[in-house]
C-alpha cells in the first residue's frame, strides 16, 4: 500500500515552517502514543534538527502504558524530553512547560551573560494531522483556538498562543511527509486516523488490525467480539465470525464486509477493544 498523499496546504506548511524556526527557542512535537514512530514526520528532522525538542505522547490513554514506558526511555535516551499525557485534560500545560523550560535553559543561560532580559519562551508546535494537536493546544490556552475534528487536516493556518506563565506557542498545520514506500506504516496511520479514508485500502487497513490484535491480544479480541478465531483461521472467516456476532449483513442473509471493514477499524481506532501500542520502541 503505497500512499501519495501531500495536499497543498502541506506543502505550504512546511515552508512555513522552515521559514518561522528561526523565531522560535524550542520545538513541542505531538506524537500519537500508539505509534510514536509511524506518527513521527521524518521530514520535520531536516527541518528543526538543532532545536531542542519535547516530545509529547498524546492519547497515552489508549495506548500500552508499558511500551509507552519504554518509549519515554527512548526518547530521553537521545537528548529530547517527553512526555505521556491525554491532551483533552486541561492541567497538561503543568507537565509540557516545565520540560519547556529545561529543555531551553541553556538557551536563556546564553542570553542572561549577554546582558539580553528574560522573556517567554516561544515554542512551535508540530505534528502529523489528528494527533490530537488542536486539542492539546485548546486546553493548553484554557480557551478554544484551534479547530478540532477526529479527521486530519482540520488545522490550516499558524497563529500565536500565549501559554501558562512562560511560554508562547506557534502552531502550525498537520503535515505529512509527501510519499512514504513501507506498507506497514501506512496502515499504522490510517488505523489511528492520521491519513483520511477516502485514499487508502480500508480493507488491508482492518486486516492489519486484526492481525495484530490477534498476534497480541486474542482474548480480548474474541471477548469483545464474542467469537472464537486464532491467528491461524483464515482472515475470511474472521470477518465472517464478526459480521454474524454483529449481525452486519447485507441483503440474502450474506455478509456485509464493508460493514465489517468499518465496524472493526472503527473499533480499534477508537480503543474500543482495548489501548494498544502498534510502534514497538525496542524495534
Amino acid at each position: 500500500m503505497s500512499i501519495n498523499w501531500f495536499p497543498g496546504h502541506m506543502a505550504k506548511a512546511r515552508r512555513e515552517v522552515e521559514e518561522n524556526l528561526k523565531k522560535v527557542d524550542v520545538v513541542i512535537e505531538i506524537l500519537d502514543a500508539r505509534i510514536p514512530h509511524s506518527s513521527h514526520n521524518p521530514m520535520l528532522d531536516e527541518i528543526t534538527q538543532h532545536k531542542p525538542r519535547v516530545v509529547v505522547l498524546n492519547k497515552v490513554d489508549m495506548a500500552d502504558r508499558k511500551e509507552t514506558d519504554a518509549w519515554m526511555a527512548r526518547f530521553k535516551s537521545e537528548g529530547k524530553y517527553p512526555v505521556a499525557l491525554d491532551g483533552r485534560n486541561n492541567q497538561i500545560i503543568k507537565k509540557i512547560e516545565p520540560l519547556a523550560v529545561r529543555a531551553t535553559a541553556e538557551i536563556f543561560e546564553r542570553m542572561e551573560k549577554k546582558g539580553i532580559g528574560r522573556r517567554a519562551i516561544r515554542a512551535m508546535i508540530i505534528g502529523i494531522p489528528n494527533v490530537g494537536k488542536s486539542t492539546v493546544i485548546n486546553n493548553i490556552a484554557k480557551k478554544k483556538i484551534a479547530k478540532t475534528g477526529n479527521t486530519p487536516g482540520v488545522t490550516k493556518q499558524q497563529q500565536w498562543i500565549k501559554a501558562g506563565e512562560q511560554m508562547e506557542l506557534l502552531d502550525t498545520p498537520g503535515i505529512l511527509w509527501p510519499k512514504f514506500e513501507d506498507e506497514i506504516t501506512g496502515r499504522k496511520l490510517s488505523l489511528t486516523g492520521a491519513i483520511k479514508d477516502a485514499v487508502v485500502p480500508l480493507d488491508e487497513v482492518a486486516i492489519y488490525g486484526i492481525e495484530f490484535l490477534l498476534a497480541h491480544d486474542p482474548e480480548r479480541f474474541n471477548q469483545f467480539y464474542n467469537i472464537n478465531v486464532s491467528p491461524s483461521d483464515e482472515i475470511v472467516d474472521v470477518f465472517d465470525a464478526i459480521g454474524k456476532s454483529r449481525g452486519l449483513k447485507a441483503g440474502g442473509n450474506e455478509i456485509n464486509y464493508e460493514a465489517v471493514t468499518n465496524r472493526i477499524i472503527y473499533d480499534i481506532r477508537n480503543g474500543k477493544i482495548g489501548g494498544y501500542t502498534f510502534d514497538k520502541a525496542d524495534a
